[in-house]
């Protein structure tokens, strides 16, 4: 079983991490929610609160096979800001294992340089912080070890492609079916 960490700020996008967690969950994965705070509560930009299942320090990257990061402000930006989250995506990518975000938080990936050269989406008017990406402006783009998303609407989308990524196109399409995903 694939295990999972999407990771939340305070400021995150709601519809993003809880449709997300929700899809990987749905796909068998297991998803772990780790909190950016000192408290396991993290607060979304639409002041919906949402208790985390691991703070940050006490998660064992080691035994994470990927890193998901949703969008949303001043969330993306929250994450960007946290060293150790950094660290670990810099870690992650030295080992080609795969890195997701969407909306706002490929900001993140791209103040690092991981972008540099690849194909990438994000939030309109974020392009400026993919620093070197080739922006495709589709709903999600996968480039070598990186998926990004564009937004809140391509959430389900955009976690059906990490479903694939891990578990094959028909069994991503056979769940985007029973959720009746158009």
């Amino acid at each position: 079983m694939k295990k999972i960490a999407v990771h939340l700020a305070d400021g995150f996008e709601e519809i993003e991490a809880i449709s997300i967690i929700d899809v990987l969950r749905r796909a068998g994965f297991q998803v772990t929610v780790v909190s950016m705070n000192e408290k396991m509560e993290v607060t979304g930009s639409h002041e919906i609160t949402v208790k985390a299942d691991v703070l940050f320090e006490d998660l064992d990257y080691d035994n994470i096979d990927m890193i998901v990061l949703p969008g949303g402000m001043p969330g993306s930006a929250n994450l960007k800001a946290h060293s150790g989250l950094r660290e670990q995506i810099l870690n992650f990518n030295d080992m080609k294992k795969p890195l997701a975000a969407i909306c706002a938080a490929p900001m993140v990936f791209g103040s690092l340089g991981l972008l540099k050269e690849k194909q990438a989406t994000c939030y309109p008017g974020f392009e400026d912080e993919l620093h070197g990406a080739i922006i495709t402006g589709e709903a999600v783009t996968e480039a070598e070890n990186i998926i990004t998303g564009k937004g809140a609407g391509v959430a389900i989308k955009f976690a059906l492609k990490i479903v694939e990524l891990f578990n094959g196109k028909e069994v991503a399409d056979d769940l985007g079916a029973k959720m009746i995903v158009q």
